[in-house]
């Protein structure tokens, strides 16, 4: 009989992409000072976010989530996170006036510290260093010093989450959001970022802020007051340290965002990471790649939402626009055998990263496209329910994604590449992603 679970339980499980730690005793000290120290969000906010995305997978509300693909100690200031959350605001304005439903808000960041890597080493100019595995782990600069993990780097990761997220309740219920505010920043975007040649999008963007000025009572009941955050739970020490119990019901939840995801690389069936998010109360994504197994789904769901609870599982596609037209079908009527309570996202940015000649990871903005018209294609043959879209983005206008109306081409990528891992849709090329989003829901 299997033993009862425990925030610690997934220590008897083989765990994938976890740092080789050089002192496991300051590690200790660092994760006792992390389990001390107050939970990052709480239990009635986790349940009335999985009530809102059972929601949003019976189509009455659309997930929008999105956030950098790693967060970075340095990129963390005040300004920074005001300019992310401002940019999934428009991207919500965008949605909101396009489409006769809310829009649910989820920012990948207050967490997203910590990143798997194919490879455990990286070699330049003939020397092997450990892969930069996120600023919870280790360092982005190549020497050994800084590529050696350290803990006390969790801590201030802990830290750098609070503050972000106490910035971020104080944007969502200070009166940020406010639709007046939203006027302006649009007007103050189209002015300092788009140019003539983005007339499309200027156009529609006043087409959206008329409607506001002339209904305001209906735009006033879709201010924005709840904001939910995400972040893939990696590095297991970490999240066990603050897994807390709930005073209310007993339950166990993990406090350090209000939704996790597995990764491609840890969605083993019989891993360490799918036991640790089987005790959990939280919502759970799974990401799912090409190389996915259908035959592993139901092993995955009946360990994580053995109840069958609606909204507390969504499976994120990343399967790439040569293959989710093959892949993604069968997955669908695995599940409609099944009977899964699923959410349906779209991911379709990790599917579709390649390497330029000149070194640079990139994405193509049409194929992005491509990928996320196949899905909304694909759902609506099988009769299922496209629940939203997962991406990474930032909120200024770097050069990482080819394509948009920039026309973004190879030679521009030096121009603004300051990814610390993958490359992000820039601040034009996000709204751009909301327009094409909202156009495809309309169909």
């Amino acid at each position: 009989m299997k033993k009862k679970w425990q925030p610690n339980s997934w220590k008897n499980y083989s765990a994938l992409q976890q740092p080789e730690w050089p002192n496991k005793n300051e590690l200790s000290r660092n994760l006792t000072e992390i389990e001390k120290a107050p939970p990052l969000v709480f239990a009635g906010e986790v349940r009335k976010l999985k009530e809102k995305l059972a929601c949003a997978s019976q189509g009455k509300c659309f997930i929008l989530q999105g956030g950098d693909c790693a967060e970075t100690f340095a990129d963390s200031s005040a300004p920074s996170v005001r300019e992310k959350y401002k940019i999934l605001l428009q991207m919500n304005t965008i949605l909101a006036y396009e489409i006769p439903k809310d829009v649910l808000l989820i920012g990948r960041i207050a967490g997203q510290f910590a990143k798997p890597r194919t490879s455990q080493t990286e070699t330049h100019n003939g020397v092997t260093l450990q892969s930069y595995r996120g600023d919870s782990i280790n360092d982005i600069k190549f020497t050994k010093e800084a590529r050696t993990p350290d803990p006390k780097r969790l801590v201030q990761a802990y830290h750098q989450s609070a503050s972000t997220l106490n910035l971020l309740r104080a944007f969502t219920m200070g009166g940020f959001a406010d639709l007046n505010k939203i006027h302006i920043w649009n007007k103050e975007f189209i002015t300092s970022v788009l140019s003539e040649s983005h007339h499309h999008l200027t156009t529609r963007i006043d087409e959206i802020l008329a409607s506001i000025k002339n209904n305001e009572q209906e735009v006033l009941s879709k201010t924005i007051t709840d904001f939910y955050t995400s972040h893939e739970a990696l590095i297991l020490d970490y999240e066990q340290a603050l897994t807390r119990r709930d005073s209310l019901t007993n339950d166990w939840v993990d406090c350090s965002a209000h939704t996790l995801w597995i990764g491609d690389r840890t969605r083993q069936p019989n891993g360490a990471h799918v036991e640790f998010l089987s005790g959990v109360i939280n919502p759970i994504g799974i990401k799912i790649g090409p190389t996915f197994d259908v035959d592993d789904l139901p092993l995955l769901i009946n360990k994580l939402n053995p109840q069958n609870e609606p909204g507390k599982i969504a499976l994120v596609l990343r399967l790439g626009a040569e293959q989710i037209g093959e892949k993604l079908p069968p997955i669908i009527q695995k599940v409609q055998k099944e009977g899964y309570q699923i959410s349906w996202m779209s991911d379709p940015m990790h599917g579709n990263t390649y390497t330029t000649p000149s070194g640079y990871k990139t994405r193509s903005f049409d194929t992005i496209l491509t990928e996320l018209k196949q899905f909304f294609e694909i759902h609506r043959t099988e009769g299922t329910t496209p629940a939203g879209i997962h991406f990474e983005f930032t909120g200024e206008n770097v050069t990482e994604c080819l394509g948009g109306t920039q026309m973004i081409e190879p030679s521009n990528l030096d121009e603004c590449y300051e990814t610390a891992c993958d490359p992000r849709l820039n601040n034009v090329q996000s709204l751009e992603l909301a327009f094409a989003v909202a156009d495809l829901l309309k169909k």
